[in-house]
């Protein structure tokens, strides 16, 4: 990313229900093209679809490089769409469910993932729905992030609010320097 001529590519990760359409939806300047499906098991609260291939929007960063956004979808039966969305991008934004009783394994999985597919592939990390835990702990997933072989920056974020996705976008950036 060396001129305002160059492409990049980023990828939002994570399971079903973490928030990377709606991330994605916040941080682009396009409606994602997204292949959404009705949900094959019950209703996740308010959610009823999930992503079974892509998502896709673009934007433009501050130096003027245009941004390709893609989101990958969060189910197993689609995680033969990772290795090919994965490829070519400068680095992945995991967004996990901090509401999840299973955020932490849920982490562990990510991380393993997307390195078992691009090791040295730059990350950051994006917790949401903390808001709607108690006394949500940022702890088990550290914790996590040390059996992965650490450190990866970890935030919580809202996925609908613009300015906090795009943090999380300028802390990977911040994270290749």
């Amino acid at each position: 990313m060396d001129t305002a001529s160059d492409v990049a590519k980023l990828v939002f990760a994570g399971p079903v229900g973490a928030g990377k359409t709606t991330a994605i939806r916040s941080v682009t300047d396009s409606e994602p093209i997204s292949t959404e499906m009705a949900l094959s098991e019950p209703a996740m609260g308010d959610k009823t679809t999930t992503t079974v291939a892509l998502d896709f929007s673009t934007a433009i960063l501050d130096d003027g490089t245009p941004l390709l956004v893609y989101g990958l979808p969060g189910q197993q039966r689609f995680s033969h769409m990772r290795p090919i969305v994965l490829e070519g991008a400068f680095g992945v934004v995991i967004v996990l469910d901090g509401s999840s009783p299973d955020v932490a394994e849920q982490c562990e999985y990510w991380l393993r993932e997307i390195r078992a597919h691009q090791a040295g592939m730059p990350m950051v990390i994006g917790i949401t729905h903390t808001d709607a835990v108690a006394e949500f702990s940022i702890g088990p997933v550290r914790s996590a992030i040390r059996r992965c072989g650490g450190p990866v920056p970890t935030f919580t974020f809202d996925a609908r609010d613009r300015e906090q996705v795009a943090h999380l976008v300028r802390a990977l950036l911040v994270t290749m320097q």
